[in-house]
């Protein structure tokens, strides 16, 4: 089966528990070892956005075309967001955004937020992040949540990440399927505990076209996250979707 190989979850910055050491070399091995051509990057691991976006960036000119740029930025900065969102996406390359409402202790629904959504919106960019918090209810629902977001941000692709997975657990999972089923902006990125079926039962619900393959790397293992879409019970055709032509497709590669 040909098709580009695209990760869109990956994360660059010094963690060294996980073996990840800033080692573009190291990096690249392990990419080519899984079998992925390219790799969508962020940095979430500095409280200075643009300290993780210079790393991005530095990953990017030792190997542009293994490494595509993701833009973060943090609300505990607030006047910092735009004007780095403008440097990453004009000056960096930036494709997409990922945020990280985990550290901040509030969801990507609130205002704190609209910032980052409303630059996102008028470039019609798309913008990753979990679903569900620590700090939500168990109550909450996804698909308000996503539906609040789409009403007031038009122009986002929203992208969950972990949605085609059970991250939380398979009660969850469904419940993100289900609200990427009723909402058509929603894309679900793959990456995380997936049990015999999972990826079938995703594209039953959503269609192959808002299916994006994602590891994780190196907080996992590449190798497994993407066996897990070789071996999926769907079409040919769907699995080069989900491998690479979606992403290539909603980043405009």
């Amino acid at each position: 089966m040909e098709t580009p190989v695209i990760d869109f979850h990956c994360h660059v910055g010094s963690w060294g528990r996980f073996g990840m050491d800033d080692d573009v070399e190291l990096f690249l091995r392990a990419l080519d070892r899984a079998g992925i051509d390219r790799a969508c990057i962020n940095c979430i691991f500095h409280g200075e956005a643009r300290r993780g976006n210079d790393l991005v960036a530095e990953f990017v000119r030792n190997a542009p075309d293994r490494f595509i740029p993701v833009a973060f930025v943090t609300p505990h900065y607030p006047d910092e967001m735009v004007p780095e969102l403008e440097r990453c996406f004009d000056q960096l390359g930036a494709r997409y955004i990922k945020i990280y409402p985990h550290y901040v202790g509030v969801s990507q629904e609130d205002p704190i937020y609209y910032p980052i959504s409303e630059f996102a919106s008028d470039r019609n960019l798309a913008v990753m992040s979990h679903a569900w918090h620590y700090f939500d209810p168990e109550s909450v629902s996804i698909v308000k949540r996503y539906e609040s977001l789409s009403t007031r941000f038009p122009g986002v692709h929203w992208v969950i990440a972990h949605g085609g997975s059970g991250w939380h657990g398979p009660t969850f999972g469904r419940r993100v399927v289900e609200a990427a089923h009723e909402l058509p902006e929603i894309y679900l990125e793959t990456c995380g505990r997936t049990r015999p079926g999972d990826i079938a039962y995703v594209v039953d619900r959503v269609g192959a076209d808002r299916v994006l393959f994602g590891t994780d790397m190196p907080l996992l293992d590449g190798a497994q996250q993407i066996a897990k879409i070789v071996i999926a019970g769907i079409s040919a055709e769907e699995k080069q979707k989900i491998l690479g032509l979606n992403a290539k497709r909603l980043l405009n590669l």
